[in-house]
């Protein structure tokens, strides 16, 4: 089954996704890391106001299979949690890129980060 990769991203190695408008980063998983991982019944995100930087693990998902550390794939602040995965972890397997984000980091710096790859370079890792 083919991943999907949209081309208004930028991707992690990790397979995290950032989604940068305006300074704000919204972070998830890839749609390939979900079909990994599989059923996912738990999901833990970090503290609003906590400070992250780039590829450090902030947050953990549990799947039927295994738990795994999710990494931020931006510096700066977390200044939004998603609910809604919290109270229904499924989200993040049956809408990776819209209702299944994590978390919200306000970018310590102006440009998004040039470790991330582009939609191209992620899909050509994971072989999509």
């Amino acid at each position: 089954m083919s991943s999907q990769v949209p081309s208004d991203l930028l991707y992690a190695k990790s397979h995290e996704w950032a989604r940068v408008e305006n300074g704000i980063a919204t972070v998830g998983i890839t749609d390939h890391a979900q079909h990994e991982l599989t059923d996912i019944v738990f999901v833990e995100l970090p503290a609003k106001g906590r400070q992250v930087k780039s590829g450090e693990a902030c947050a953990v998902v549990e799947s039927v299979k295994t738990a795994s550390d999710i990494y931020s794939p931006v510096s700066g602040e977390v200044i939004e949690t998603n609910p809604a995965v919290i109270q229904d972890p499924s989200l993040v397997n049956s809408d990776p890129y819209a209702t299944g984000w994590f978390f919200k980091v306000r970018l310590s710096s102006a440009e998004a980060p040039g470790d991330l790859l582009t939609p191209q370079a992620y899909a050509a890792q994971i072989g999509a």
